[in-house]
């Protein structure tokens, strides 16, 4: 967490300045002067919430960045300030809004858009690290890492694309990367003119980058392609004599074959994308060794420093060569064995018939390995309330798969155990990201005491009233899971599932709320899924 000291985040070297990345990009001469009369000062609480502590720097739109804290929940922000407001930040202040509706652990989160007419801000996570734009100034990414910073942010647009909305501002300088090793997405700014493909072709460029340190410009430039101005810009890609972008096995050793197309293939016109869910399948498949690299079960680690580059072998199915190598060793020891039985038989027993080697070798069948259990990685969650109006209970669904049981989401206080007779439950749904084996779920409550059961399908619904009643319509047709009603203790277990069943979508169902002081609430503190 930022301390009063100043911030931590992405210090930039010329003229001293902090930038608090994704929207704080070095203001070039050309920035216009930003309006100096009724500016805010250190110590100044806007919306009666939010304290300024400290003026980060100005952005190259001129909107001034500052680090403050929320006094109410006690937590720092990021307050992006615009003047005026009005007409002139709607484009801001609507972007911010659509942001605010998706909740994905590869998302900054985005707390308050405010016009006050004079001036306009909006409040979003601070985020203690740097932006990729930074870290990569110091020296270019190696495949695996390349490769896990593009799934981040393909994970990331999925969120975004699967509400209808469109990111628009993909680009070294948006995407983050924590002191804690998490990737998040920020600055969502898009103007109309952006399309989904074009967010998908711009992870093309972030892999580009990150391999290579340059950015690919293409005729048709990627959104934020100087991702920054003046002396913050980054350099075109290198190109040959006619002008044609190198691909990044020819600017750097090393970079395996399936990762260089992949990139290419993103960024060349005449290619269709794929949609960016299907993109970030592909990238979390080639994402490996997980174990080397990768903390499956939380944000995003560095935790692997061996230099080495992941093989092409393993990404192309290496686990089943090397089955097929041992079922060949397998059969050249049979061989061998029958070889010495026949030579160690005993000489001074002429009628003993010498064991006679096969005339043909059938192939060793090896037994299907069982499918390793392990905790499954959940890509996104939020929480279903289909009969709320003023959906202030949707926020917070992150922190039922951080990793920290400390903290979690909580409903509001109800005076009865049926949700005040007013709903008719709440839940949280959580997306897997892609159909999976699953062998058990566990949830942990913050109190005993709650009923619950967890549903499952197809669909996924806008994050709306409207929306999450379409989602529990459809899922009260599938229970699924061993029925647990009544538990012990503050951990609910569902198992019992058909190892013939994969499931994508789950929706943990809160029926009945717990007693708890001065009327009745639960916590939802931490979900894991375990399963292949």
């Amino acid at each position: 967490m930022p301390s009063s000291a100043g911030p931590s985040i992405d210090t930039i070297t010329e003229g001293g300045r902090v930038t608090q990345v994704g929207e704080g990009q070095d203001a070039d001469e050309t920035t216009p002067p930003v309006m100096t009369f009724g500016a805010p000062t250190a110590g100044e609480i806007l919306a009666e919430r939010y304290e300024l502590v400290e003026h980060i720097n100005n952005d190259s739109a001129g909107r001034l960045v500052w680090r403050g804290v929320d006094v109410v929940l006690r937590r720092p922000v990021a307050v992006v300030m615009r003047y005026p407001g009005g007409e002139s930040a709607t484009e801001m202040l609507q972007a911010a809004v659509a942001a605010s509706r998706v909740v994905h652990p590869n998302l900054v989160g985005v707390y308050d858009a405010i016009d006050e007419a004079d001036r306009a801000y909006v409040v979003r996570e601070w985020v203690d690290g740097q932006s990729l734009r930074d870290l990569v100034a110091s020296g270019s990414l190696d495949a695996a890492r390349a490769t896990a910073v593009g799934s981040a942010v393909a994970s990331a647009l999925a969120a975004v694309h699967a509400t209808g909305m469109v990111h628009g501002n993909v680009h070294p300088g948006t995407v983050m990367i924590s002191d804690d090793g998490r990737v998040v997405l920020a600055d969502a700014r898009t103007d109309g003119a952006d399309t989904q493909q074009s967010d998908v072709r711009a992870v093309g460029g972030v892999l580009y980058y990150a391999m290579t340190g340059y950015w690919p410009h293409t005729e048709a430039p990627l959104r934020g392609a100087t991702a920054g101005h003046g002396r913050a810009a980054i350099p075109d890609a290198v190109r040959d004599a006619n002008g044609v972008m190198a691909a990044p096995r020819q600017v750097r050793a090393g970079v395996p074959a399936y990762l260089d197309d992949l990139t290419m293939d993103l960024l060349d016109a005449g290619i269709a994308p794929p949609s960016s869910d299907v993109l970030a399948a592909e990238l979390a498949r080639l994402d490996v060794p997980d174990d080397d690299y990768l903390d499956n079960s939380g944000p995003l680690r560095f935790v692997g420093e061996t230099g080495e580059e992941p093989s092409p072998l393993a990404a192309a199915g290496g686990r089943k060569v090397a089955l097929g190598i041992a079922g060949l060793l397998a059969v050249v020891l049979v061989g061998l064995l029958i070889g010495i039985s026949a030579l160690g038989g005993d000489d001074e027993d002429p009628q003993t018939e010498p064991v006679a080697a096969p005339t043909s070798t059938a192939p060793v069948t090896e037994e299907p390995a069982e499918p390793v259990v392990r905790n499954l990685k959940i890509s996104a969650a939020r929480i279903i309330d289909p009969d709320s109006r003023d959906r202030s209970e949707v926020r917070d669904a992150e922190k039922v798969f951080d990793g920290d049981q400390d903290e979690g989401w909580s409903t509001e206080t109800y005076s009865r155990s049926n949700f005040g007779n007013f709903k008719r439950g709440m839940g949280v749904w959580i997306d897997l990201g892609a159909e999976r084996n699953v062998k058990s779920v566990q949830v942990n409550l913050s109190v005993t005491g709650a009923s619950a059961e967890l549903l499952t399908g197809t669909i996924d619904a806008p994050s709306s009233g409207a929306g999450d009643d379409q989602i529990l319509t459809a899922y009260l047709k599938n229970r699924i899971g061993q029925p647990f009603e009544a538990h012990d203790g503050t951990t609910m277990t569902f198992n019992g599932f058909d190892v013939d069943q994969t499931y994508r979508y789950l929706l943990f169902w809160i029926t009945e709320l717990p007693p708890s002081s001065g009327g009745f609430k639960v916590g939802v503190q931490e979900i894991t899924v375990q399963g292949s």
